[in-house]
């Protein structure tokens, strides 16, 4: 545990992407194949579910520490981070023992079997042989919330160093195996690592690692010098939907999400009809709920997912499709180094060979130049789609965001923009938790002359604006506050921001009447009364009414 928790100190400290590659092939080289298994679990994204109630943790630090709820709040509040809280007041050691990870993680994961009491006795006695480190990583491996300052890249790069492999075979290896196993043991870890004729890669359910696009952003004029004609190029629709994989092979298919996590039973439409397709098939494509002939809103799709019980009722409200738009795999065999076009061409035989209307081919576009296709995309809102896709017709399937075997683009359409209020501000956390970092903005109930104008909260966001931006809106927020509810400050509404998001929705949940999607901060309208910021009318309009409904019952 000692060794896992210099290293993420160590990882915690550095800036040099290659100096933290050399950490993790280091730890990797030396550590037990059972501990390594864990620290690549950790390091690639893994977190098993919270083990002990945070409320229970910050009751024993008081009680250990001996300070007073204003006190441990004063605390939290100036780190802004509870596992660092608790780390950073807790009495020095009563002794030291080093006891492997694998060994720490059986200890971890048995808490979640023990009563409060029992939780609070293992906890004691664990703490007492632990210094500030070890102490803070534990935390943070109760609570699911251990972050570490490495890409999965770094992860997939130090594992092909160790077992001397191509880094595209790792990648391929590590899917899955932060959702596939609960406890990751020295089998796990000697497969990643293990020659390629002894690994079995690419058998039972396993997916392949996703090709991800970049976004492309360049003006017009310019498209055709660097990307060439237009009819080099497969161009789709960027559907706005769950990013999945079809797997089928050996009698059963599977349906893996992007982030790598197993969603066939959440999606029965798609196992029926993956059971359709022949042995040694991997479809790529997008998740969407389908109504009316069009995709549905986003939204109904998020509300599909966050049922427990789907019922039928659910079902034939929110039936999904998947827009098939890759082979990966036909026959057993890995297409994946094939071009484009022929994945294309094969794909379109194998979607129609299936006839399962729970799998369709995501439609080509075919325009004559590029200024056609700017056309079309600037339909994008009405058909409740984000823009285009741009896919390489010679490019190969490549491996997360890569440009090594070709490129696929994301030319998305500009996000809606609003002019909004600062009405709230609460702190960040890390090295930000003493600044006022995380905004809620608001827009006026009527437009601008009407009696009793009333402001109405309707986004969060925390991004966009620049270092000394935030220490001027930091500045402004202690300047203005108004009122005090725990962590949030309300203050006098003065400042106009412009804000981005990708998506809105009608909703019942949110007293605006609206849900955004990705809100983000545009630019400071330092120019802009306040009196003229958007109104509650200007963001009903950015509905569109041609959608579907936004919800199911």
């Amino acid at each position: 545990m000692k060794q896992f928790a210099a290293l993420y100190e160590s990882l915690d400290g550095m800036t040099a992407n290659n100096a933290r590659l050399a950490a993790v092939v280091d730890y990797l080289r030396n550590a037990p194949p059972e501990d390594a298994a864990w620290a690549v679990y950790f390091l690639a994204g893994g977190k098993p579910r919270q083990l002990v109630p945070t409320r229970l943790l910050r009751e024993l630090a008081q009680e250990l520490s001996g300070l007073p709820d204003w006190l441990f709040d004063e605390c939290y509040h100036a780190v802004g981070d509870l596992a660092e809280t608790i780390a950073l007041v807790l009495p020095p050691p009563t002794h030291s023992v080093d006891i492997p990870l694998a060994q720490a993680m059986t200890q971890l994961l048995a808490l979640r079997l023990l009563n409060p009491p029992q939780q609070q006795a293992e906890l004691r006695e664990m703490w007492q042989a632990m210094d500030r480190w070890q102490r803070l990583v534990s935390i943070k491996l109760i609570t699911g919330s251990l972050r570490i300052g490495v890409s999965r890249l770094t992860v997939t790069r130090a594992l092909a160093q160790i077992g001397k492999l191509d880094p595209k075979e790792v990648a391929q290896r590590l899917v899955g195996y932060t959702a596939g196993q609960a406890a990751p043991d020295a089998s796990h870890y000697l497969a990643l690592i293990a020659p390629p004729d002894e690994t079995g890669a690419a058998r039972g359910g396993q997916p392949y690692p996703f090709f991800l696009a970049h976004a492309y952003a360049q003006p017009l004029d310019v498209m055709a010098e660097q990307l060439g004609p237009s009819d080099h190029w497969q161009v789709e629709w960027k559907w706005d939907g769950i990013r999945a994989q079809l797997v089928k092979r050996a009698g059963e298919a599977w349906v893996w999400s992007r982030g790598e996590e197993l969603v066939t039973d959440r999606f029965p439409e798609l196992t029926a009809a993956g059971m359709y397709l022949p042995d040694g098939t991997v479809i790529d494509g997008e998740i969407v709920v389908w109504l009316q002939d069009r995709v549905a809103p986003f939204s109904i799709l998020q509300q599909r997912i966050g049922r427990k019980n789907l019922t039928a009722r659910i079902l034939q409200q929110a039936p999904v499709v998947l827009l098939a738009y890759d082979l990966l795999e036909w026959q057993g065999q890995d297409w994946r180094q094939r071009p484009q076009r022929e994945r294309r061409a094969q794909l379109q035989e194998v979607v129609a060979a299936c006839n399962s209307p729970a799998l369709s081919l995501s439609p080509l576009l075919i325009a004559p130049d590029w200024p056609a296709y700017a056309e079309l995309r600037t339909q994008s809102r009405a058909l409740g789609v984000e823009g285009l896709m741009l896919k390489a017709q010679a490019a190969q399937y490549g491996v997360g965001r890569t440009k090594d075997v070709g490129t696929w683009w994301k030319w998305k359409v500009d996000p809606y923009s609003i002019d909004a209020v600062l009405i709230y501000a609460q702190a960040g956390h890390g090295r930000r938790a003493n600044l006022y970092t995380d905004y809620t903005f608001a827009v006026w109930d009527k437009p601008m002359g009407a009696p009793d104008r009333m402001l109405v909260p309707f986004a969060k966001a925390y991004s966009g604006l620049t270092d000394e931006e935030i220490r001027q809106v930091d500045a402004l927020v202690r300047k203005t506050t108004v009122e005090k509810f725990g962590p949030v400050r309300s203050i006098t509404p003065s400042q106009v921001f412009e804000l981005g998001f990708e998506g809105i929705a009608a909703s019942t949940r949110h007293k605006s009447g609206v849900a955004v999607r990705f809100p983000r901060i545009l630019r400071w309208r330092h120019d802009k009364p306040l009196q003229e910021a958007n109104t509650l009318a200007d963001l009903q309009e950015l509905l569109t009414p041609a959608q579907p409904p936004s919800s199911i019952a």
